[in-house]
Order: structure tokens, then sequence, then C-alpha cells
């Protein structure tokens, strides 16, 4: 296989976060490959991305992005960017996706491993980012639109060769939509060693895109209640504004921070408060394990594969001020009492480092091609 030629395929690379940790992953298993994609904005990838050859659709892209209001209504027209992609040299076809990536055609002679960070969350009902989907005067179109991306996702989805789910919440939901089975392997998180120590003291932690959905301003109304404790933000997004706006004191917002910040800030935390309902997998509680801290999560999807309850972190069942207002006291009862041992919560976490995801996947994938090849 010394002269496998191989392809990448992933969503866009406009944003940095956890899928594109993903795909820095695949390509330290091959780095010759090329990288297909419908938009790329250099300038918010890492180097590690940009140093490889990186083909967009810049046509279509233009297109799309004609004006800043009407771009977010042609994001249907992405998967005609997939399609049209001309991968008849290529022996290997890796795409990584949460929308239109898994879509390419391929040939009989080639094989295509599809890596699903999960079925379009938009498609099927999970909270988004984009919260004017459900406005009254658009509602309409938006409804008639989703039906048929669902029907093209479903064609799409059968596509691939094999399918590897990010998690066993990933692998129930590719079986209930696409009706096909899949692998788990779950997602590389990164971990950055640190013994330093940062500026603030005995704080908690929120990290993450300040989106609807990851729903933080319930966690902010919930510290507000609770002036003795402070937390501090880590992330940008467009509900940065109104998220000050409600925010006490208590409270401190850092913006978004760059890979070795972030690690010293988690190194340095109490614990990581995480609302987010139906977490596909959730990267973010897992680096805070790795620096042995103990995490706050709602009790759905993802978190129940990496939080062990009384080990490492505990779960809250309802998105409400009060509710998470008791469980957030009695979280901070268990640090002080000193309830978590922090090897122990490491340790929880060593199965979801990136070197194990580079070792199961190339396994997966080499074992594919050994069985096509003999």
């Amino acid at each position: 296989m010394k002269n496998l030629k191989v392809a990448l395929i992933h969503d866009y690379l406009t944003q940095y976060g956890g899928a594109e940790k993903t795909l820095e992953a695949i390509i330290e298993i091959f780095p010759d490959a090329d990288i297909f994609t419908s938009f790329y904005e250099s300038k918010n990838m890492s180097d590690q991305i940009n140093s490889k050859n990186i083909i967009s659709s810049k046509k279509m892209g233009k297109f799309i992005s004609i004006h800043p209001i009407l771009s977010k209504y042609l994001t249907f027209l992405i998967p005609l960017i997939f399609e049209n992609y001309d991968l008849g040299d290529y022996d290997l076809i890796i795409s990584d996706s949460s929308s239109y990536a898994k879509g390419v055609i391929t040939n009989p002679n080639q094989m295509h491993i599809c890596y699903i960070h999960t079925p379009p969350r938009f498609l099927y009902k999970y909270s988004v980012e984009n919260t004017k989907r459900n406005k009254w005067y658009y509602r309409w179109i938006v409804r008639y639109i989703d039906n048929l991306l669902r029907l093209w996702d479903f064609q799409a989805a059968q596509r691939p060769d094999f399918l590897v789910s990010n998690s066993f919440e990933i692998q129930k939901r590719i079986e209930k939509f696409y009706k096909r089975t899949s692998t788990v392997i779950h997602p590389p998180v990164d971990y950055i060693e640190t013994k330093d120590f940062y500026p603030e003291k005995n704080y908690y932690l929120i990290a993450g895109r300040l989106v609807a959905y990851k729903n933080f301003d319930i966690v902010i109304k919930t510290f507000n209640e609770l002036e003795s404790l402070k937390l501090l933000v880590i992330g940008n997004g467009p509900l940065e504004n109104d998220l000050k706006k409600m925010a006490g004191k208590n409270i401190k917002f850092l913006g978004k921070v760059n890979e070795k910040e972030k690690h010293l800030i988690m190194e340095n935390c109490l614990g990581l408060i995480n609302p987010v309902k139906d977490e596909d997998f959730g990267i973010v509680p897992v680096e805070v394990l790795l620096h042995g801290k103990p995490v706050l999560a709602h009790r759905s999807a993802g978190h129940l594969e990496t939080i062990v309850e009384g080990v490492n972190g505990e779960f809250f069942d309802i998105l409400e001020i009060n509710n998470l207002k008791g469980k957030i006291i009695e979280f901070d009862k268990f640090i002080n009492n000193n309830k978590y041992d922090a090897n122990r919560i490491k340790s929880t976490a060593q199965k979801f480092t990136k070197e194990e995801f580079k070792r199961n996947f190339s396994k997966f994938v080499f074992d594919k091609l050994d069985k096509k090849n003999n």
C-alpha cells in the first residue's frame, strides 16, 4: 500500500473545533492526502491543516456567499459541491462529516469510509446553533427544504462502504435515521500538560461556542444566584453580548483563547459545568477530565459515555435554574470535601486520547483495505 492515494473529505474549513481536530488526527495517519471541502478560510485553521493541499469550491462558494443574508438560505446547495468533485484518481476516500461530506460519489473500485460526527442535527430535530430556523416568517420554507434534504441525506449515507460513529449515541442515530450499522471509534481529545498556575483562583468553568443550544444562559443565571462562587467563560459566538449583559460580577468572560491557555485554565479550574443536552460526544468535558478535574453534566447522550457518576463527575437532569443551583452547591461541597481523586479521573479519560484514536482508526481502515485486496 505504499502508493495508496488518499482523499480526505471535510464538510467545511471555516471554523476550528472538534471536527477539525479529528481531521488533523486523520492527516497524521495519511500525511500525503489531499483535502476536499466546501468552504475554506485559512485564517481560521491550524498550521497543520493549512500546510496541506486543500481543494474547495470557489465558484459555488462565491455564488452561495453572494450576499451575507441571502447566503444563509442557499446552504441547501452545498451537496452539489461534494457530488461534483471528481475523485477518480484516488484509491481511498475518507470523509468525516456532520452534514454533507459523506455525499461524495465514488466508483466500485474505490473504498469510501465515513467518520460520522452526527447525522445533521438540524434535519433530525436536535437543538442547533441557528434558532432563527424556528421563526414563523420562514419556518414553512425551512420545513420544505429540510424534507428534501432528509431524502438526500439518507441516500448520501448509503454511499460510503463503511460508517464509523464517534460515540454509541451517534451509532444509535445512524441506525435509526440511516438504517445502517457502524463501528464506534471515539474522537481524538488533545491534552497539553501544564503545571503553571493561572492568575484566577477557585473558579468553575464553561467552555464552547456561545450559541443557544449550549444552554450557557442557564448556567450564568444560576451563578448569578451563587455569588460566592466564581465562573469563567471560554469562547465566543453570536450570544456573547447577551450573555455578558445578564452576567453578575462573579462571572468573567475570557473570549476565544489559544489551545495552550485553554489547557492552563482547565488545569487550574475546580470543575466544568456542561449543560448541553443531547451532546454528540462532548470533547470539552473529556479535555477537562484529562486534567484530573470533575465535570457536572446534563444526563444525556454522549455524556453517558464519558462521565462516571461519583468517580469523575456528577449529572443533573433538569435544565432549570433551581435544579441546577442545587446540583452546583452539591458539586462544590463534593469538591471541597475531596471526593474526587485526580489520578482516577485522568484514568477514566485515557481511552479518548489522540493516540488511541489514531491507533483504532488506522487499524479499522487498514483491516478493511486488507480484506478488499485479499
